[in-house]
């Protein structure tokens, strides 16, 4: 009896000993951003992303001989909510982050990164200072920033639309201002008088203050700049009020969920985002995977998320470690086949090499137009 209960116990220790380096031995990705809450349209499908690329090389047998572990935080896009849900991630040892999606919460956590030596690569989060001039060495990002995007959609404005009065719409975000600000300045810059630059609370219910300055100062072109909640209640109110001014957004308008809510108050809608890259073969595999996982189409931001993930983990594979600095030289180093084309990152951690145009609201889908530039 004696010999038999020496045997369990040392097994009990055994056990106790193995689980935790069990549970070290995977290597942890953290994932960052609106899970739920107003913007969850946004973030969701990158956590999707996540999701299955994961699991697609987990079925392979993982990276380096090891299973990969996705460690997800909601932030909701919240900056408030961002430290906390960077802190976690820090406290759960992830190795890197997929993340955050909102330009915000982005800026709040990247301290925080930085301070525990953690890259992290954003799908969708496009404020230029995130990248420029080196203010953060550790953060890259597989979308264009905007002032790519305000380059191009001031583009439109002038040799298509050939607009000669802009009214500015935001809702006061870095991302959304960021974006109505960089267009502003291209577009003074080219002659084009600027006769409104006004703020809105996203969350108010009525815009009406607003709507009836745009009939005032009647402007050719509304240029927006934020998420599509606001984008949504916008363009509903100012069709209803008879303000049949065009409007022109960032990615961020460019979402299944404002067609929805708007209907046909969204034809002639206009905005920024990646170029059609559906006939690609790892474009039409990723595409599929979502189908069978969740049984529905890809939302915003999905295949810049699995771009991004891929990045990580082919990183990961290349250096044959998890360190910092050796998945930071293969970043910059490596081009990966991701659904969106050919991605490199230039010196500042911008995606390069991926295509970006303006796709047009027509008939209730947002179909791509010519009007396109690639990014360097």
């Amino acid at each position: 009896m004696k010999k038999s209960i020496t045997w369990i116990a040392a097994a009990l220790v055994s056990v106790s000993l193995s689980a935790p380096a069990l549970a070290a031995d995977t290597i942890k990705i953290g994932v960052q951003g609106a899970h739920s809450g107003d913007l969850a349209s946004y973030g969701v499908p990158s956590l999707n992303a996540a999701k299955i690329v994961i699991d697609e090389i987990n079925a392979k047998g993982g990276v380096l001989g090891r299973k990969v572990e996705l460690v997800s935080q909601d932030d909701q896009c919240k900056p408030e909510l961002a430290t906390n849900a960077a802190t976690k991630l820090i406290s759960d040892k992830v190795v890197a982050v997929m993340g955050p999606i909102c330009s915000g919460p982005t800026n709040a956590s990247l301290p925080l990164f930085e301070s525990a030596k953690l890259i992290s690569i954003s799908p969708t989060a496009t404020t230029p200072a995130l990248t420029l001039e080196g203010a953060h060495p550790l953060f890259l990002r597989t979308v264009a920033n905007d002032l790519a995007q305000a380059e191009l959609t001031s583009s439109y404005i002038l040799n298509v639309l050939k607009a000669k009065k802009v009214a500015y719409v935001h809702d006061n975000g870095e991302y959304g201002k960021g974006f109505a600000t960089q267009n502003r300045t291209i577009l003074e810059k080219g002659g084009v008088e600027t006769v409104l630059f006004e703020a809105i609370t996203p969350d108010a219910v009525d815009f009406s203050p607003t709507i009836r300055k745009l009939r005032r100062v009647k402007p050719d072109v509304i240029v927006f700049g934020g998420y599509q909640p606001a984008a949504s209640k916008l363009v509903q109110q100012m069709r209803r009020d008879r303000v049949k001014t065009t409007l022109v957004g960032p990615d961020g308008v460019k979402d299944e969920t404002f067609l929805k809510m708007t209907g046909k108050d969204s034809e002639g809608t206009l905005a920024s985002y990646p170029k059609d890259t559906s006939s690609l073969e790892m474009y039409k595999h990723a595409r599929e995977a979502h189908i069978k996982a969740f049984g529905s189409e890809p939302g915003f931001g999905y295949y810049n998320a699995y771009a991004a993930m891929q990045a990580i983990l082919k990183a990961v594979e290349t250096s044959g470690s998890t360190d910092t600095d050796k998945l930071l030289e293969a970043l910059k180093k490596n081009t990966v086949d991701t659904p969106l084309g050919n991605l490199s990152f230039n010196k500042n951690g911008d995606a390069a090499g991926l295509g970006l145009s303006i796709y047009k609201a027509q008939g209730g889908k947002f179909v791509e137009t010519d009007h396109n530039i690639i990014l360097k």
